[in-house]
């Protein structure tokens, strides 16, 4: 079984403030999802952290999100699937102009914050993102949230034609339904990096993590999200890369 491709958010820096720390995470990820000016980022950032993954030979993946510098794109909208469809397909061609000027091009699309998981919710709003994704380049991947019943996601993808890749978290807590525990409960966020490996190395084997409610718990990993915004998680994500390494091996 293909181990699943580490993805990492990037480019979220605005102006003078920084976010994350994209140049000491980048070696160690096969895919960068960087955002595209709606949540984060602007376009001297987005050209910058596109120029970092071609030096690295990373994946560029567009990270679009509800029009929201303030909430950081982690509030939700009212918008109507045509909305998310549209507004999805301008951020995605802002990062296609970077990608030229740096000779790569967009490589597939993850939804970032309140609007992923809007998506994960709300099928009429998935299929406007799927639309989006088919009007913009029909082979481009789209994630979305692994979970414990994939069966809906995976036969409205094979109604529109758009290739899915489920996405798992090496440091977060998963209720029983395979959803992502809120960050206002206690745990919902791993901090140790023994843990955040060790949830990694089991997405990774297809082997079950246990649940918030200590039930046990399958999900569909073709790539895994870890983050970068800490020496810790930094540290973390080396880790992560090292232990795959050693299960390429095996």
């Amino acid at each position: 079984m293909p181990l699943p491709l580490l993805n990492c958010d990037m480019g979220e820096s605005f102006g003078n403030w920084k976010m994350g720390l994209d140049d000491e995470v980048m070696p160690y990820v096969d895919c960068a999802n960087i955002a595209c000016g709606f949540h984060a980022s602007d376009p001297d950032i987005m050209r910058r952290t596109v120029a970092l993954a071609v030096q690295h030979g990373v994946r560029v993946g567009a990270h679009p999100a509800y029009p929201d510098l303030q909430g950081f794109g982690r509030r939700s909208l009212a918008c109507s699937p045509r909305e998310v469809e549209d507004m999805m397909l301008y951020q995605i061609g802002a990062l296609e102009g970077m990608c030229r000027a740096e000779g790569t091009t967009v490589s597939y699309v993850k939804p970032h914050g309140a609007l992923y998981n809007d998506m994960a919710r709300d099928p009429e709003l998935l299929r406007g993102a799927m639309r989006a994704v088919l009007a913009y380049d029909r082979t481009l991947p789209l994630l979305a949230m692994a979970t414990a019943d994939p069966a809906p996601m995976r036969a409205l993808a094979e109604e529109m034609g758009v290739t899915l890749w489920f996405e798992t978290f090496a440091d977060r807590a998963y209720d029983s339904q395979g959803r992502l525990v809120s960050r206002r409960e206690p745990g919902a966020v791993h901090h140790d990096r023994e843990t955040i490996v060790a949830q990694a190395v089991t997405l990774a084997k297809g082997e079950a993590l246990t649940a918030n409610d200590g039930s046990t718990l399958r999900l569909a990993a073709d790539t895994l999200c870890v983050h970068g915004d800490n020496a810790e998680s930094v540290a973390a994500v080396r880790a992560i890369r090292d232990a795959f390494d050693g299960l390429a091996r095996e």
